[in-house]
């Protein structure tokens, strides 16, 4: 990846709040890119966009709660009018359930796994799939999750919504193939964002570290530098892929 891989590119991030998202809009913001900042937190969002201006980025930020297509569809609108086009967008936004064997998980737990963390990266695709078929082309990155691709004990609705979300982007990736349009997933193991620190998971770390077998959990840049490799214009050749981000856990 050449350090001008993403200047003067508009990149929409959902859940750019914090976490991932936050980190990956102020790399971002280093190399040039103009930003397109979405999330449910109107006050976080605020402050990372204007931590990001301060240093003279270009920044559109647009409260916007994922499970709803009307507010979906206008922060892809937001993008297409402040900049002409949007080339990269990453559908991050997410939320953990608290664990639960399955048949304890209730259909509330479901319900609230599938609508922000499937129905949020649908929409998302479908309006900037949209939008790039009508400009020639783009890249799109949806964050799944390593249990998107295996069994994830105590995380049934979860690890169903994050299955879903890799079916989605292989869906698409062929679907849009001939049309310029990349479709990836990124899968990280367990990092130490807010997400995970402040859940009921977050108490069960040491635990999980012993579960990978580097014997730790990923760190966010970690997470972030190969969400930007997904992306980057050189990576032109890939599409369709679920690429584990994991310390070698979908080894074993």
């Amino acid at each position: 990846m050449k350090l001008d891989s993403y200047r003067d590119q508009a990149v929409m991030i959902t859940g750019a709040a914090g976490g991932f998202g936050a980190l990956l809009a102020t790399e971002l913001a280093g190399m040039g890119a103009r930003l397109v900042l979405a999330d449910y937190d109107a006050d976080g969002l605020e402050r990372i966009a204007g931590t990001l201006r301060g240093i003279g980025a270009e920044v559109v930020a647009q409260r916007c709660d994922v499970t709803s297509e009307a507010e979906v569809e206008a922060v892809v609108a937001a993008a297409v009018r402040q900049f002409g086009r949007f080339d990269v967008g990453i559908n991050n936004a997410g939320i953990l359930v608290p664990m639960k064997s399955l048949i304890e998980t209730e259909e509330s737990d479901l319900d609230l796994a599938f609508a922000v963390n499937v129905k949020g990266v649908f929409f998302g695709m479908k309006h900037q799939i949209r939008q790039m078929l009508a400009q020639g082309g783009g890249v799109i990155l949806n964050v799944a999750s390593v249990a998107g691709l295996s069994g994830a004990p105590k995380l049934a609705a979860y690890a169903a919504a994050k299955h879903a979300v890799v079916g989605l982007t292989r869906t698409a990736a062929v679907e849009y193939a001939r049309r310029n349009i990349r479709v990836n997933a990124v899968c990280p193991y367990y990092s130490a964002t807010p997400m995970v620190t402040e859940s009921d998971v977050g108490e069960k770390q040491e635990f999980l570290a012993q579960g990978s077998p580097m014997k730790r959990l990923g760190r966010p840049d970690e997470m972030v530098a190969a969400m930007l490799m997904l992306c980057a214009k050189e990576n032109s050749y890939l599409t369709g892929q679920a690429v584990a981000v994991d310390g070698g856990v979908s080894a074993l």
